[in-house]
């Protein structure tokens, strides 16, 4: 095996490893607090979570400026003494934001629950943006191995407060969200060890550079603006949901949001270690990658989908509280495929050929679609069935979009594939929503066994060419 491949299958297992335990921290989440904890505190912690989803907007693409600048570069090379700076610089923006935050909620939000909310959103304002910074840096000049440590060992330590406020028969989602920032500042402290050369260094040393920052801001502000309108294209749909059918539905539907998103965790250990591969790739040979990564990516997502047909029966049994809004699960679980391919591929390509500007208008006019689509289903329609259909029509006309430019600008023809897959998942919705667990459950298994038998030579190249680029 050479030096690439031992490389990226060291990296691989890292991720792999750092996400499978993610996930099996987060599916323990899932479906233990909401069981443990009434339906309108688990929706306050689920708005908790929400809102801290949007505070890396406030680093203004600082972060994401240097993630791209020095993406591909020897940690041992880079300016230490810059990167320091550039540390305490971002720390006291943050710390100056949070406390404006805090002080507007103060004299603003007179409802105690979701006064804490955002104090608590502020902190983990500081806490985050401040963590991101080191957690780029390790990501972008290949550290992967420290980067996964740190996002693992974070949410063990997360789940075990969890696990003792509980046992202790604290049922107050205020500690949980307190367990929560707890463990993100342990390994913040982590995550400066692991960069210590520029965590720790001398006052002394320290300089404002507003030339650096701005270039770090101006160079990262497409990015970060491209990933806030990401995730808003779903946020504007649930903080619809939220304002017109109250905490306690919303609580439901995120709940249902969370365990069709779980599978990201996984496939997101596939796309934390592309970016950098492919900035050290020659780039007569990214057009081929990607058809091979798309293609196997597809045959893993449509697969588990199949997992849904189980899990509803499961989860409809063990949380029977929200066994009303479990049936939209067969509506978001189709999320890991268009999700999936934008995060391991899709931005990862647009951000190796420094397409930033692109994106963010895939993602404005996919945001404004969102508003248009929520004022619709809320507002006039009022019905909650179309809100949350729109969250996969949004997302799958997102990624669509964006890989068909995408291909484009590659020189690559993907059509026949995107109405094969858009067949196969409208099958699923279909065998999910109208069809008992057992009869839909057969029916996309016939469905998807037919995809893999007309794919099948596609899938055996894909993974030949796969094992070629690997050995190169």
């Amino acid at each position: 095996m050479n030096t690439r491949a031992k490389s990226v299958m060291k990296n691989l297992s890292y991720t792999l490893t750092s996400n499978l335990v993610s996930l099996a921290i987060s599916s323990l989440v899932v479906l233990v607090v909401p069981k443990l904890i009434g339906v309108e505190e688990y929706g306050y912690w689920q708005l908790y979570m929400f809102f801290t989803s949007y505070v890396g907007f406030l680093h203004f693409g600082w972060n994401d400026g240097i993630y791209l600048r020095y993406g591909g570069d020897d940690y041992r090379n880079l300016d230490k003494k810059l990167f320091f700076s550039q540390f305490l610089m971002l720390t006291i923006s943050q710390i100056s934001i949070a406390c404006l935050i805090v002080v507007f909620t103060l004299l603003n939000i007179h409802d105690s629950d979701r006064n804490y909310i955002i104090r608590m959103t502020a902190l983990c304002l500081l806490v985050v943006n401040v963590r991101y910074m080191f957690l780029y840096i390790l990501q972008a000049t290949n550290r992967i191995k420290e980067y996964a440590k740190i996002t693992m060992l974070d949410r063990i330590v997360y789940v075990i407060l969890i696990v003792l406020f509980l046992l202790l028969g604290i049922r107050d989602y205020k500690l949980i969200i307190v367990a929560d920032i707890s463990a993100k500042f342990v390994f913040l402290l982590y995550a400066m060890y692991c960069c210590k050369e520029i965590a720790f260094q001398k006052l002394s040393i320290f300089y404002f550079n507003f030339i650096e920052m701005f270039e770090n801001i101006k160079v990262g502000i497409k990015l970060m603006f491209s990933n806030i309108a990401n995730i808003m294209i779903i946020g504007v749909v649930r903080f619809g949901i939220e304002r017109f059918w109250g905490v306690s539905t919303f609580g439901k539907i995120s709940l249902t949001f969370s365990v069709s998103n779980l599978m990201m965790i996984f496939i997101n250990a596939i796309g934390i270690i592309m970016f950098p591969l492919l900035k050290r790739t020659d780039e007569r040979k990214i057009s081929n990658l990607y058809l091979t990564i798309r293609d196997l990516l597809l045959v893993v997502t449509l697969g588990v989908l199949i997992l849904y047909f189980p899990m509803k029966s499961i989860l409809t049994l063990w949380l029977p509280d929200y066994a009303d809004t479990l049936m939209y699960m067969c509506l978001l679980f189709p999320m890991c495929i268009f999700e999936g391919r934008t995060a391991v591929l899709i931005n990862t390509y647009y951000k190796a050929m420094r397409k930033e500007s692109l994106l963010l208008k895939i993602n404005l006019i996919s945001l404004f679609i969102s508003i248009l689509i929520t004022v619709i289903t809320t507002l006039i329609l009022k019905n909650l069935h179309f809100a949350v259909l729109s969250i996969l029509l949004l997302l799958a006309f997102r990624s669509l979009f964006a890989e068909i430019l995408l291909c484009k600008s590659l020189e690559l023809s993907i059509m026949k594939d995107i109405i094969l897959e858009l067949i196969v998942v409208s099958l699923f919705v279909i065998s999910g929503w109208f069809f008992s667990s057992l009869i839909g459950g057969i029916v996309y298994i016939v469905v998807y066994f037919t995809f893999l038998i007309m794919k099948r030579r596609d899938i055996a190249k894909s993974f030949n060419k796969l094992k070629q680029f690997m050995s190169t």
